[in-house]
This record gives C-alpha cells, structure tokens and sequence, in this order.
C-alpha cells in the first residue's frame, strides 16, 4: 500500500513543483533568488537544526544520516507563508502554499543507505515600483518583476564504517527557469512608449554535498552525536535570451509589443558559492535532544540582473541554529499525548546580501510537534515558525512572516527476507 502511495504522491509533486511561484519577497530579486530548502519540517521546527542521525526519520542536510535509518522512509512536506512587508511609510501583506520536498530513503543493509529526492532550491517571485526624479528634473518610472526558480534533484549513499562513525555524499542536479522584466517610463517628457528588457535564463548543473557524522554514548547513557557537511562551490550553466521592445497598454493594463528592439542570446556560467556546516548535540534519543550548528558560506558573486539598481554587494554569510526536541514517554500505551515529540529552536542568520550599507538579517522561532501514526513510528509533523528578515533602514523593506508547515514520514519494511513461501 505504502509504495502505491509513493509512486501517486512523487508523479503528483513532480507536476505542481515545476510550476509553483514559492516567494514573493522583494529580496528575492538579487542573485539566484531565495534559498527555499531549509530542511525536513523536523528540522525547521528545531531552528533548522540538520545534526540528527534519526533512525525513523530522513535527515536530508546531512547525506551521512541516511545509514541511521532502520526502515524504508517516505517523507513529503509543505508549507504555507503569510508575509508583512513593511516600509517607514507603508504595509503590504501575501501569502503562499507550497511543496517543498519529497524523498525516499532505503536502508539496503546494516551498513548502507541510499537516498533520492526531489526539492526547490531558489525561488523568485517579486514586483516592484519605484518612481524617481533625476538631477536634470525628469521624471523617471521602472517597474521590476520576476518569477520561477531553481530546482533540484538528488541522489546519495551513506556508508557507516563503525557503530560510531559514518559517511555520505549527495549528487545534485539543478535545474530552472528565472523570469525577469524591467519596464521603463519617462511620463514628464514626450517619450511616446515605455521600454521593456524581458530575460529568461535557463540554469542547470551538478553540484555535492559531502557529509560526516560521529555518535557516541557518553556514562552510557547520554548520546552525544557531531556533525559536520562541506558543499563545494558549484557553476551552473546559464543561457539567457534577452528581448528589448516598445509596449503600450491595453485598458485592461496587458502588455501589447509596439516594437522589438533587439533579441540577444547570452551564455554565462553562475557560481554557487561553498558552504560548511558543523553543529554537536546531546541527549537521549528516545526521550530528548538538544542541539547546536553554525553555518558558514563564502561571499556570493553573483550580481544584480538590471544595471538600474546599484548599492547592492555579497558577504560572507553565517547561521547560528539552536534547538531540540523532548518525548514524554516514547512507548506509553495509556497516553497518545506522552508519544508526542514536541520540538523548538531559534535560528539567528547573516544572510549574505548587503544592500544601501545594510546587512540584510533573519531572526525566527519555531515550535512544532511529532504526531505518530503507527507502530513503526511513522510520523504527522506540524510545525510553525515566525521569523523577521531585512530592517526598514536606509529605506529597505523589513520581512515579517509567519510560515506554517506539514510533512508526513512514513516508514515500511522493504527487501525482508521470507522464512515461509
């Protein structure tokens, strides 16, 4: 039933990933756009804490988990977002439901694991207006929109060379699709259209993801586990089709092109920069855990996509999550309250992005809760996480959100050996 189940859920996913618009942050504008995968809900519900060598859970941040795992599982996720973007001046609010992940997990031996899956990457999905005087009093009127993003496929394996220590790599594929336009308009002087610079960008290329993880037990009873992931810098290959023309405006405010100006097919190589993440924990698998992780990445290079927006550059990024998880009594038979696992963390994030001389900055709080479904520890995961990104300074946009998410891990026994035909 359960692999029915996988197959109807990955075709459907498959679908509605290509085609979901998963941001609608300003910030998005600047690079590849968003990051979207921030981990398993688990994870995000523990300030994205990725440390965790769960045996009934997929750790998807650190491919050397995957051999933790004692069953087949199946985890699906989603989320939906409402956004208050705020200005010194005005409010703006949106909201978004989207997948975020899809993966399958098989333990093939005592040893080894495989793993594959499906996730966005980034996200674009932004509209802004911004009217200007300039040092010869003209008036001038741009309009910036984008849309769409980078997905990834991956696959990997993880090797446990001891009880105690283990190894695992993921392969990337990255894949997408970026819209973006730019419509300007001089509406002081004589100029008779707007001009309009539309791109679309096609991405894709590898990238890994390496990972190690060390557990112990510390006076035989704590479980102490480390854990550490570097991701190589990455390119991705890009080929840009650019179209510049003339528009006008139907009473309906549709784009109607008077004049294409020019058509130009650009091909230039992205660099995802590298990252390294390390993080320690404590606790008693089964009834507690707590846990924390820094996150460094190198400066990003990639640039803005209009010359007409300046003020803007890339440093090097760092996180700090902390968080955990408590079990009152993971095989109480007279309390479905007391098998709940309850979940918390903060996430405290330099992101990378510096505009107007201003670090752009994410703070959140996230709680959540495990709801089990079966005997083999097949999960319902809930969880929601209010967080504040960007400042109202030097006149930026500050990001309040509050994101609510859902995931379902489901656990099976494949390849059992029959004793009885």
């Amino acid at each position: 039933m359960i692999k029915r189940f996988i197959v109807g859920v990955c075709l459907l996913f498959t679908a509605v990933a290509f085609s979901q618009q998963n941001s609608s942050s300003p910030y998005s504008y600047y690079g590849i756009g968003d990051l979207k995968f921030k981990g398993t809900s688990e994870s995000r519900a523990m300030g994205e804490l990725g440390i965790l060598a769960d045996s009934v859970h997929l750790n998807l941040k650190n491919p050397a988990s995957y051999s933790s795992l004692m069953y087949t599982t199946f985890t699906i996720g989603g989320s939906t977002s409402s956004t208050t973007f705020k200005t010194d001046d005005a409010e703006n609010e949106s909201s978004r439901t989207t997948l975020d992940f899809i993966a399958l997990a098989v333990p093939v031996s005592k040893k080894i694991a495989v793993a594959a899956g499906l996730m966005p990457y980034s996200t674009v999905g932004y509209r802004i207006q911004n009217t200007a005087v300039g040092g010869d009093d003209v008036e001038r009127y741009t309009q910036f929109e984008g849309e769409g993003g980078i997905n990834r496929v991956f696959a990997g394996v993880s090797y446990k060379v001891t009880p105690e220590i283990s190894f695992g790599v993921d392969a990337q594929y990255n894949f997408g699709t970026i819209e973006t336009k730019s419509v300007v308009s001089l509406p002081s002087v004589p100029v008779q259209y707007p001009t309009r610079e539309l791109n679309i960008a096609d991405y894709d290329g590898f990238s890994f993801n390496i990972g190690a993880m060390y557990q112990t037990k510390l006076n035989e009873k704590y479980d102490w586990i480390t854990s550490a992931t570097y991701t190589p810098s990455a390119t991705l290959t890009s080929n840009v089709e650019r179209k510049l023309a003339t528009i006008t405006y139907t009473n309906r405010l549709t784009e109607i092109v008077v004049d294409e100006i020019d058509v130009l097919t650009i091909s230039d190589d992205v660099k995802l920069p590298s990252k390294f993440t390390i993080g320690s924990g404590l606790g008693m698998k089964t009834k507690w855990f707590a846990g924390l992780e820094y996150t460094f990445q190198e400066s990003n290079e990639l640039g803005n996509r209009f010359d007409d927006v300046t003020a803007t550059s890339f440093e090097t990024s760092h996180k700090i999550s902390l968080g955990g998880y408590f079990t009152p009594k993971h095989r109480s038979y007279n309390s479905y309250f007391n098998r709940i696992t309850y979940r918390g963390g903060v996430k405290m994030e330099k992101t990378g992005l510096v505009i107007n001389d201003e670090s752009i900055n994410d703070y959140s709080l996230s709680l959540g809760m495990g709801l089990p479904l079966n005997y083999l520890s097949s999960t319902l995961n809930l969880g929601v996480e209010l967080g504040k990104r960007g400042t109202t300074k030097a006149n930026l946009i500050e990001e309040n959100y509050v994101n609510v998410f859902i995931s379902l891990s489901l656990n099976d026994r494949w390849f059992v050996k029959r004793k009885y035909n």
